[in-house]
C-alpha cells in the first residue's frame, strides 16, 4: 500500500513539474480584441506626454515599420490564440519580431519605440518577460547572461 502510495505521489510530483516546465499562460479575456485595438493604432507619432518620442527620425519608414510591428502583433495573435500558449512561444515571437527591424537602420529613439511597441504587446497578453530579447536587440547584449 506505501508503495502504490508513494509512486502515486512521485507521478504526481512529475505531472506537475513538467507543467511549470512548459510556462503554460492563461491569456487574458480581451487579449485578442485588444491586440486588434494595438494594430488599428497611428504608430512612430510624435509623442511629447508619455514616452517623449520625437517621431521618426525619418518619416518614410512609417509604412515600412508600421507593417513590421502589426506583423509582430499577428505572431502574438497566433501564440494567443493556440490551445497551449506558453511564456517561450511568445519570446520565440519577439525574437522573429526584432530581427525583422534588424536590417533598417535606426536611430536610439526608434529603437527604443520598437522595443515599447513589443513591451506593449507583452503587456496585453500577460508576459512578462522577453526573455532578453529586447535587451540583446537593443544594446546588444542580455544582462542576465
Amino acid at each position: 500500500m506505501k508503495k502504490n502510495f508513494y509512486s502515486l505521489l512521485l507521478i504526481i510530483l512529475l505531472a506537475s513539474c513538467g507543467e511549470v516546465l512548459d510556462n503554460d499562460m492563461t491569456i487574458p479575456d480581451k487579449a485578442i480584441s485588444n491586440l486588434e485595438l494595438f494594430q488599428a493604432k497611428s504608430k512612430f507619432d510624435q509623442d511629447t506626454v508619455g514616452m517623449f518620442y520625437p517621431g521618426l527620425a525619418d518619416p518614410a519608414f512609417k509604412p515600412t515599420l508600421t507593417k513590421l510591428i502589426n506583423q509582430a502583433a499577428d505572431d502574438f495573435t497566433e501564440v494567443a490564440k493556440d490551445n497551449r500558449p506558453t511564456e517561450e512561444k511568445f519570446q520565440e515571437k519577439i525574437s522573429i519580431g526584432l530581427s525583422r527591424f534588424t536590417p533598417l537602420s535606426l536611430d536610439t529613439e526608434d529603437r527604443e519605440r520598437v522595443c515599447s511597441y513589443f513591451e506593449e504587446l507583452m503587456d496585453i497578453v500577460g508576459l512578462e518577460s522577453s526573455g532578453g530579447h529586447l535587451n540583446a536587440w537593443m544594446y546588444g547584449f542580455d544582462p542576465t547572461k
